[in-house]
């Protein structure tokens, strides 16, 4: 599912090529300040797949100099740290200035992954005060940021487009949430961690000149194809209206909750950006909300391609100056909803196991995903457990049946979804191994994230490490892991994740 990363020469921490595109944009964009260190830390977690991307020695892991440098308290000579102002929507109301409050972008470093982004941000997450912290501390704590590092490594492992996390480190050092919880900083990558809110942030300002020009940067460092565009900012809003849908597309066929999707979580590159109250479906609910906080359901289950296509309305709105019409605005924007069932559909027949495209196969996944509502069948456990349904054995269906309290009427769909293989001469042993290339065995479910941030908390990282390593590789078997893929405990339900997550 991901690009194979490229071997090259490694380089130690202390040797990162640091640059700071961003930096070079006007001092308005920003506030230049250094990290505030973090007392005594540790090394939580690291992703040895992230640290390729920018050519580092994974062998650095284990030295001072790592775990110093990406807990703010040693700053490579070569950075230039900046904190970014932007604002946004939140829940659908304006809410006005916000910014990095707890983010520094330490600078950028070339790309050795082969991807052709040609250079990659690193982003300390946790670092302390910023200009832009407003009420909070400037800090994350432990749990949201293992939360936060193992998600962005798992999602990549799903092939759906995402920031990266390079480590966790710890500290002993506590802050205040709901309860005393120690602080932890999160090191995220990206090409860039522009967002649909920095654009919202100058046209509200009415500060046209300073909208064009963080447009302009953006086509320039990240769409330069689109400078060749009639018009270039309408092109901008087309491709990033696209690239959005058809994240919520990839969203959807995993069963992943975002939990906060306001305006300045979106990524103006269509990453999945900013890991809070996420959650992956388990029992199905296609009005199931992983975020306490969101009492009205604005970013439920089924709530989130509408709130996607909002958020792209909303950047229209702030790219209108520079576009220069409505209409024009408006057909950059159309486009969503045909862009988002077109990927999606393609995506559910894939993990169905159908080749090809037939007329009745809207019937079948609305019946499917209807019998899946009525029973409250686990996401991911159905699609996986569907690979190895056989055309011509029933009988085989027996752990997949099991999810069903309505027997008979799955029984009734199974039949319908056999007709409908073997119209086109579908092979079960080709067909099997095609879809568990795409209904993943494991994903990140909220309890097994529980398990290692309480384990972590008693400075056991074992678990840290251990899942990492399972999500790195969500498609495949693995045997002996075969328990992370079952059904969670009774325990489970009673967990909530909310904003402070």
């Amino acid at each position: 599912m991901n690009a194979p990363i490229s071997p090259r020469p490694g380089y130690r921490t202390d040797t990162l090529p640091l640059g700071n595109s961003f930096a070079a944009l006007p001092p308005a964009f920003f506030t230049r300040l250094m990290p505030t260190p973090l007392p005594a830390p540790y090394l939580v977690g690291a992703s040895a797949s992230a640290a390729q991307l920018i050519g580092l020695e994974p062998a650095e892991f284990t030295t001072r100099e790592f775990i110093e440098t990406f807990s703010g308290n040693r700053t490579p000579d070569s950075a230039l740290p900046v904190a970014a102002v932007y604002s946004g929507h939140q829940f659908g109301v304006w809410a006005g200035q916000l910014g990095d409050g707890r983010a520094i972008l330490l600078g950028d470093v070339p790309d050795c992954s082969g991807s052709g982004n040609g250079w990659l941000e690193l982003q300390l997450k946790g670092s302390g005060l910023t200009p832009y912290s407003r009420m909070g501390d400037g800090r994350a704590v432990l749990r949201s940021s293992i939360r936060e590092f193992l998600c962005s490594e798992a999602m990549h492992g799903l092939g759906i487009p995402t920031s990266r996390a390079l480590c966790v480190t710890g500290s002993d050092q506590y802050v205040l949430r709901e309860t005393p919880e120690t602080a932890a900083v999160v090191t995220r990558i990206a090409p860039s961690f522009v967002r649909f809110g920095s654009f919202e942030h100058w046209f509200y300002n009415d500060k046209i000149d300073a909208l064009r020009t963080l447009a302009d940067y953006v086509i320039d460092r990240f769409y330069p194809v689109l400078r060749d565009a009639g018009n270039p900012y309408q092109a901008l809003l087309q491709e990033v209206t696209q690239r959005t849908a058809h994240l919520m597309a990839d969203w959807q066929s995993v069963g992943f909750m975002h939990g906060v999707m306001n305006t300045d979580n979106m990524s103006i590159l269509g990453l999945t950006l900013d890991y809070g109250p996420f959650g992956f479906m388990e029992a199905f609910d296609a009005q199931h909300i992983c975020n306490h906080t969101d009492r009205q359901g604005r970013y439920s289950y089924r709530m989130q391609p509408q709130m996607g296509e909002w958020n792209c309305y909303a950047l229209g709105q702030a790219l209108l100056p520079l576009i220069g019409s409505v209409d024009a605005t408006k057909a950059a924007l159309e486009p969503f909803q045909a862009h988002y069932l077109a990927r999606l559909d393609r995506l559910l027949h894939a993990k169905l196991g159908l080749a090809s495209t037939q007329q009745q196969d809207r019937a079948l996944l609305d019946a499917m995903f209807g019998l899946m509502q009525a029973n409250h069948v686990d996401f991911t456990l159905f699609f996986r457990l569907l690979c190895e349904l056989q055309i011509d054995d029933a009988g085989a269906d027996a752990p997949l049946r099991d999810l069903f309290l309505d027997r008979p009427g799955f029984d009734a769909w199974a039949g319908q979804y056999r007709s409908r293989l073997r119209q086109e001469n579908s092979a079960d042993i080709k067909r099997r191994l095609a879809m568990q290339a795409v209904n993943p065995k494991y994903v990140l479910r909220n309890y097994l994230a529980q398990v290692a941030i309480e384990k972590a908390q008693n400075k056991d990282f074992s678990e840290v490490a251990k899942l990492l390593a399972i999500l790195e590789k969500p498609f495949d078997e693995q045997p002996e892991h075969a328990a992370y893929a079952e059904l969670p405990p009774d325990w489970a339900s009673t967990l909530e994740v909310s904003c402070s997550s």
